[in-house]
């Protein structure tokens, strides 16, 4: 699995969790919520180092990561993080 940052989702996250280079953003599974790749779960974000990860990309210095042990939340499918310009936030696509 991937994962891949439009540079305006990457920009709000600087902005929003107060980021510079060298630090790390996880995206994990979280019970509650919805999704469309996992009932009762949703995609958690999260500004901390990864233990074990199991993917990976880095935007601008910051890398983004998942670890090992929340892959099955993404059910084979890579993460597409975008930014909805009319909701001003970032969108999350599994593909």
């Amino acid at each position: 699995m991937k994962i891949h940052i439009s540079d305006e989702a990457a920009a709000w996250y600087e902005d929003e969790m107060f980021l510079s280079k060298g630090d790390y953003v996880r995206f994990f599974a979280r019970y509650g919520g919805c999704s469309t790749v996992q009932q009762g779960f949703s995609l958690g974000i999260s500004k901390e180092e990864p233990v074990n990860a199991g993917a990976e990309t880095a935007k601008n210095g910051i890398t983004y990561f998942i670890e090992e042990k929340d892959i099955w939340y993404f059910d084979n499918h890579d993460l597409y993080v975008e930014f909805n310009a009319k909701a001003k936030e970032p969108d999350y696509k599994y593909l």
